[in-house]
């Protein structure tokens, strides 16, 4: 009797555990790009999946495709981490890093905030410097997702 009652109180413990421990997020983004003077509009995807360590702590993955809208530029796929503190009980502030690549590859590095509208819906904005060796490339970016 007893080890039934130890495994439905340990059954009971994991079913427990809050929704937002890990989350995993889609969202579309549009923005800018600068680099050596010029300027161009930039939009894509991403998805990836939050690891909430404690109340205030979370790291991060995620997978992107962002294309600048000119006439002969390559989609840009990256790879990101991310680190940061949930500030508030619907806010998150973040650094990233990671490398992109197409053409030509680069490192990557930013940080921005997220805003959860509700449950589901965020709203995020995100800065990034790309260094690929000959220029610096600059992004902003906002973008709604959706978290699962």
């Amino acid at each position: 009797m007893k080890n039934i009652a130890m495994v439905a109180a340990t059954a009971v413990a994991f079913i427990a555990v809050p929704a937002k421990a890990d989350e995993t997020r889609l969202e579309a983004r549009g923005g800018v790009v600068w680099f050596d003077g010029g300027e161009e509009a930039v939009a894509g995807v991403a998805a990836g999946h939050d690891f909430h360590l404690d109340e205030s702590f979370f790291i991060g993955i995620e997978g992107s495709a962002d294309k600048v809208l000119a006439d002969g530029a390559d989609v840009l796929f990256g790879a990101t981490a991310r680190a940061g503190f949930i500030v508030a009980e619907d806010l998150k502030l973040f650094v990233a890093a990671g490398y992109s690549f197409n053409n030509s590859d680069a490192v990557h590095a930013g940080g921005g905030l997220q805003y959860n509208v509700s449950d589901q819906v965020y709203l995020k904005t995100e800065y990034r410097i790309y260094f690929d060796g000959f220029a610096n490339i600059n992004s902003a970016v906002a973008g709604v997702g959706f978290r699962f």
